[in-house]
C-alpha cells in the first residue's frame, strides 16, 4: 500500500540509539554527508554518554586526549594529556554545538523495542512512553559501559551507613572525615582511591586480584601550548598521529599471549611496583598472579603511593558479609565502616540485544545472540537488515581510543546508507557465509591473545568466548571496513526482490571510502 505524503515525510532515514561519543560522531558525520533526516535519541537528559553520567571523584580517561578525540576536531583546551570527566563532557557538548547536532536529538527517551516491516523496508520503532517512530535505518550507539554492575553481598540491606556506586555517584554523600570501604581494585577504584583518601578519616580497600599497573605519563598543557596548538591545529594532529602509532606498534604486547610478547612489559610493570612499594608485604599482596594484558592493564601513577598512606588498608581477605556496622572478612575481621563505595564495573552485555529487534521473519536478536553477540565486522548482522551496531561484538579497543574504531565504522554505516538511497533499496542484509567466516575468523584469532590464557575478565562472556575485543591492530581493522562492499550483503530492491550489485555500486561506495581515507 502506498504511503501518503504525509506519512512519508515522518519517516526518519536514519534513528541513532545514543548521544554518546559514537552516536554523536554517527550524527555530525551525517549532517556533513548533507543528510538532515535523522534523529538521536538518548535516556539521559544530554550528550556525552559514560562521560555524561560518571562523575565520581577522581573519573578520567586511560587514554590521551590527543586520541580520545574525535579526528576532525582536535581541541587546543586539554588542560592535561589525560583529560579529566569534566572537560571530556565539555568536549562533547562543544562538538555537538558546533556542528549543530543538538536540534536533531531527542533527550530522555528510551528505545525499548524495534520490529522490522519487510514490505516497507522499515524499522518500527517503539518508545519506553509507548510511542512509535519510523525509520529506514537503525544505528545503535549503546556504548558498553552505561548499566552499574551491583555485586551481590549477603546482609548488604543491613548497613546502617551510606553506599554508592561509582556509576551512580551520590555527591550528597558525605567523605569528610569518614571511615570509607573502597570495594574493588579496578580502572575505576584507582582513581576514586587516590582522589578521596586525603579527605577521609581511614579507607579500608577490599581487593579481590591485583592488577597489572603502568605509570601515567600525565603533564598540565601550559598556556603557552594551548595558545600554540589553537594558531597550529596541524601540531595537535601530528601529535594525535604519533600517540597513536605508539600504540600500534605496542599492541602485541598487551594483546597477544605468548610469553615473547609478555616479558618485557611484565618486567617494567613489576619494576615500577618494586621502586613505589618498598614494604615486601604489600609489595606481594599487589603482585598480579596473571598474565600482563589478560585483564585491563590500569594506568596509574598516584594508585601505589595512596596505598602507603598511614591511613589506608588494603585489605586481601575477601569478603564474607556485610553488617549494620561495616563489612566483615572471611578472617572473622569487621571494619566498621560510614560508607561503602562499590567500584564493581558495569554490567557489559555479551549476549542479547542492546535493543528488542526483530528483524526478518519476526525473528528475534536477543534470540539469536542468546548465547553471545555476533556481527558481521562488529557492525551489522544477518537477518536484521538495515540495522548497525557502533562499537558493537568483536570491536572493543584493547590497546587505544574506542573513537579510532568507531570513526571507522561510521564510515562504512554511511556509505551502505547512500547506497540504499541511490539504488532505492527496501533493505540491505548481511549475507549469513559471509557473517559466520567473520566470526569464525575472531574466534580463532582471539585464542591466540592473552585474554584466553586463563583469568576472568569483563572481556569474556560467560561462556569464557571474547566477543568484546578486537584481537588485532585498529590500523588493520580500518582496513577491513574502509569500503562498504555491496557483494557481501544481501540487496532487496523496491519491489521486494533481490537485486545484484552493480559496477556502478561498487565504484560509488570505493569514491566514498576515498574521499574518507
Amino acid at each position: 500500500m502506498a504511503r501518503s505524503k504525509k506519512e512519508a515525510q515522518n519517516i526518519l532515514e536514519v534513528a541513532i540509539v545514543g548521544a554518546g561519543v559514537s552516536g554523536l560522531g554517527m550524527g555530525i558525520q551525517l549532517l556533513k554527508a548533507g543528510e538532515t533526516n535523522f534523529k538521536i535519541f538518548d535516556k539521559g537528559h544530554d550528550v556525552g554518554g559514560t562521560w555524561r553520567d560518571n562523575t565520581y571523584p577522581g573519573c578520567g580517561c586511560d587514554v590521551k586526549s590527543s586520541l580520545y578525540s574525535y579526528s576532525f576536531e582536535p581541541w587546543a583546551e586539554w588542560s592535561n594529556s589525560y583529560a579529566k570527566q569534566g572537560e571530556i563532557y565539555k568536549y562533547l557538548r562543544h562538538c555537538a554545538t558546533k556542528y549543530g547536532v543538538y536540534p536533531y536529538i531527542q533527550f530522555n527517551t528510551s528505545i525499548t523495542g524495534s520490529v522490522f516491516d519487510e514490505q516497507a523496508g522499515l524499522w518500527n520503532i517503539t518508545t519506553a512512553d509507548g510511542k512509535t517512530i519510523q525509520a529506514r535505518n537503525v544505528v545503535t550507539a549503546v556504548g558498553p559501559f552505561s548499566a552499574p554492575k551491583v555485586a551481590e553481598f549477603k546482609g548488604a540491606e543491613k548497613f546502617k551507613g551510606k553506599t554508592v556506586h561509582t556509576a551512580a555517584w551520590d555527591h550528597s554523600v558525605e567523605l569528610e572525615g569518614k571511615r570509607v570501604g573502597l570495594i574493588g581494585t579496578g580502572a575505576t577504584a584507582v582513581q576514586v582511591g587516590p582522589a578521596i583518601a586525603d579527605k577521609v578519616k581511614n579507607l579500608v580497600v577490599f581487593q579481590r586480584t591485583a592488577n597489572w599497573i603502568m605509570p601515567r605519563p600525565d603533564r598540565n598543557i601550559e598556556e603557552a601550548e594551548k595558545a600554540l596548538n589553537r594558531k597550529t591545529p596541524l601540531n595537535m594532529k601530528m601529535n594525535r598521529l604519533g600517540v597513536y602509532w605508539f600504540n600500534e606498534l605496542t599492541a602485541p604486547f598487551l594483546i597477544l599471549k605468548y610469553d615473547m610478547f609478555k616479558a618485557q612489559p611484565e618486567k617494567m610493570s613489576s619494576s615500577y611496583l618494586a621502586r613505589k612499594v618498598k614494604d615486601p608485604e604489600l609489595r606481594k599482596k599487589l603482585t598480579p598472579t596473571f598474565k600482563f594484558g589478560c585483564k585491563r592493564v590500569l594506568v596509574s601513577s598516584d594508585w601505589y603511593p595512596t596505598m602507603q598512606k598511614e591511613h589506608v588498608h588494603l585489605e586481601t581477605n575477601a569478603i564474607d558479609c556485610i553488617t549494620e556496622k561495616g563489612i566483615r572478612t572471611a578472617d572473622g575481621v569487621e571494619h566498621e565502616l560510614d560508607v561503602i563505595i562499590y567500584a564493581t564495573g558495569y554490567e557489559v552485555r555479551h549476549t542479547g540485544s542492546p535493543i528488542d529487534a526483530k528483524g526478518i521473519g519476526g525473528a528475534s536478536l536477543n534470540e539469536k545472540w542468546k548465547e553471545g553477540s555476533e556481527a558481521y565486522q562488529g557492525i551489522s548482522t544477518a537477518g536484521f537488515p538495515n540495522l548497525y551496531f557502533l562499537v558493537g561484538p568483536f570491536t572493543g579497543p584493547g590497546h587505544t581510543s574506542v573513537i579510532a574504531y568507531a570513526e571507522a565504522q561510521i564510515g562504512y554505516v554511511i556509505q551502505a546508507i547512500k547506497l540504499r538511497q541511490k539504488r532505492k533499496l527496501k533493505a540491505i542484509s548481511v549475507k549469513p557465509e559471509v557473517e559466520k567466516k567473520f566470526v569464525d575468523t575472531m574466534d580463532f584469532r582471539s585464542d591466540h591473545t592473552v585474554w584466553k590464557s586463563g583469568c576472568a575478565s569483563w572481556y569474556l562472556s560467560p561462556n569464557g568466548r571474547n566477543n568484546t575485543l578486537y584481537p588485532g591492530l585498529n590500523a588493520e581493522y580500518r582496513m577491513r571496513v574502509a569500503r562498504f562492499n555491496p557483494a557481501e550483503y544481501v540487496l532487496t530492491g523496491p519491489n521486494g526482490k533481490i537485486v545484484k550489485p552493480t559496477m556502478t555500486d561498487h565504484v560509488s561506495t570505493g569514491l566514498m571510502a576515498l574521499k574518507a581515507a
